[in-house]
């Protein structure tokens, strides 16, 4: 049995589209009801820590080095790559469903 020392927990970065992208929708989220950006945002949270302590539960596609892990109350996608040797996780892209994927 692994004790908590030996769990590793990955760094998460967004890079500067994504950080963008997440800021557009929350934005957009609060136009349209009060506190919905903040359920947006919660919930990208809640699946940013899953990526941080197991980013490989979620499935490679597009092309191989990019995952993608979906939320589940709105209609995004969380695109991201590992690292693996300096336990980094590197955040593509946060997009609506709605979207291209093969942009990716």
């Amino acid at each position: 049995m692994k004790s908590n020392r030996d769990t590793k927990v990955f760094k998460i970065e967004l890079l500067a589209e994504a950080e963008d992208e997440l800021s557009d929708a929350y934005d957009w989220y609060e136009d349209q009801q009060t506190s919905l950006g903040n359920k947006f945002y919660n919930e990208v949270n809640h699946y940013l820590n899953l990526i941080e302590h197991n980013p490989h539960q979620f499935p490679i596609k597009y092309i191989e080095e990019l995952r993608s892990a979906s939320l589940n109350k709105f209609p995004y996608v969380i695109i991201y790559w590992i690292d693996d040797i300096n336990l980094n996780v590197f955040v593509v892209s946060i997009f609506h469903t709605s979207r291209n994927p093969k942009y990716y």
